[in-house]
């Protein structure tokens, strides 16, 4: 019986900045240098954040953390290529994008300390709180996306979620919404290779993750997670794509988590020293400064400097989430119903009563 090619697909791959920091020209001619400095700077910025937030909880001053240690090419380049009017739905590892886009860094720390405050930002941020249900947010990224399409807002939602949260089946009800109404949504899939303990071999048979866009009619790209200036590219073309009215974009930026799923894991267990090894190689700061010290735009004193620097900016995010006014008992109460249902009332009233002794 004769058959006939009903639909082929091509999967590309970007990568433009290599191990030992230097740019292919033919893919990028120009490199903004005032950004690289600024992406530069940022990626260090996370990662004294990401560091002190590990000691915090060891300290017992904060709950339970997931490190994004060696991945934070992914969230500064995302980060800075999105403006103000953007919507961005995290998941539970994505301080540094939220941070670059303008959630105060103290709120985060509160968050993760318990404070539901933390999740309360200001009016002009549009930031929803870190999913921590697996692959929910890829739903709540269409939505939003298709809200901003209906309101004809030149704007655009970008979603984050990590290779486990692709076998969820929010995520294929997500980006199968985004492709039929053409959401102004960009999802970006942090492939970091293990989903707690499950390495991506088990998640899923396909070659990559980016392919998985083709079946919902949405481009999808594979970028070098740990090379900045790729994930830029693509996060821009992305987004002006969406904010632009010409729908969704799957980016699935291969990187790697160097730490812990969380600091209630110990990846030592189901990981071995070689892979971890190989991918420190792969150090997506180590990269970067690489280029920019071979351009001249970088040294050891500048380096020393600003770490002092962030380590004080750091200090000062930790001094504010601990200065914080100690919460209402009562809020646990707000923003559940309109109106108290009565035996709700009766517990208010009773707690503040325990509260007040």
């Amino acid at each position: 019986m004769p058959k006939s090619i009903v639909y082929e697909a091509r999967t590309e791959r970007l990568e433009i900045l290599d191990l030992e920091g230097k740019v292919d020209l033919e893919l990028m001619p120009e490199v903004d240098q005032e950004l690289a400095l600024k992406l530069y700077r940022h990626m260090i910025r996370m990662r004294a954040y990401d560091s002190k937030a590990l000691r915090l909880q060891r300290q017992g001053r904060m709950g339970t953390w997931p490190p994004s240690l060696g991945q934070e090419a992914v969230q500064a380049a995302v980060g800075m290529a999105m403006d103000e009017k953007d919507w961005l739905i995290p998941s539970f590892r994505e301080p540094g994008t939220m941070i670059a886009h303008g959630v105060p860094a103290h709120l985060i720390y509160a968050h993760w300390a318990g404070d539901e405050r933390g999740a309360c930002y200001p009016e002009n941020i549009r930031c929803f709180p870190p999913a921590v249900p697996v692959g929910s947010q890829w739903q709540h990224g269409a939505g939003v996306g298709l809200s901003l399409k209906l309101r004809k807002e030149r704007a655009a939602a970008v979603v984050f979620g990590g290779d486990g949260s692709t076998s969820e089946g929010d995520f294929h009800e997500g980006l199968n919404a985004a492709g039929v109404f053409k959401a102004n949504t960009v999802f970006v899939i942090q492939n970091n290779q293990w989903a707690i303990s499950v390495p991506l071999s088990h998640q899923t048979a396909a070659e990559t993750l980016a392919q998985k866009a083709h079946a919902y009619g949405v481009p999808g790209i594979q970028v070098d997670g740990n090379d900045v200036f790729a994930m830029t590219l693509v996060a821009r073309e992305a987004l002006e794509r969406a904010r632009s009215g010409g729908g969704p974009t799957l980016i699935e930026a291969v990187t790697y988590r160097l730490g812990d799923h969380t600091t209630a894991d110990d990846a030592s267990r189901y990981r071995d020293e070689a892979e971890v090894s190989y991918w420190e190689k792969r150090d997506p700061i180590r990269r970067l400064r690489l280029y920019l010290e071979s351009e001249g735009l970088w040294d050891e004193a500048q380096e020393e400097d600003f770490v002092a620097e962030v380590n004080r900016w750091v200090d000062e995010q930790v001094e504010a989430f601990e200065s914080m006014a100690p919460a209402d008992p009562a809020s646990i109460f707000d923003d559940m119903y309109s109106e108290l249902p009565s035996r709700l009332v009766e517990q208010r009233e009773l707690l503040l009563e325990e509260v007040s002794r």
